[in-house]
């Protein structure tokens, strides 16, 4: 199972979203270090309008997906941008 696809499966599990984009953007970051190549799972980017995230604030949103999402932390992902709303908040995406 992929990065993506195990970041996708906990985040409906836990959230239960209206919307949830997991976008790979490993490939946007090769050569940014000696050696990588924009190998696949480094660099995520989750997008993800939930109901739970209802009255939290923006802090508490971002800390409650990375706790969840640790373990891919400690397996080797690098970087995690997430953009979290409540459902009829405004996102740019």
């Amino acid at each position: 199972m992929s990065v993506r696809t195990r970041i996708e499966a906990k985040l409906r599990e836990a959230f239960a979203p209206e919307r949830l984009f997991v976008i790979d953007e490993s490939s946007h970051h090769a050569g940014h270090q000696p050696g990588f190549d924009g190998a696949e799972g480094s660099h995520m980017r989750v997008r993800i309008v939930a109901a739970a995230f209802t009255g939290m604030t923006r802090l508490a949103r971002h800390r409650a997906i990375t706790e969840l999402l640790q373990p891919e932390i400690d397996e080797g992902l690098h970087a995690l941008a997430i953009e979290p709303a409540a459902p009829g908040e405004e996102t740019r995406w």
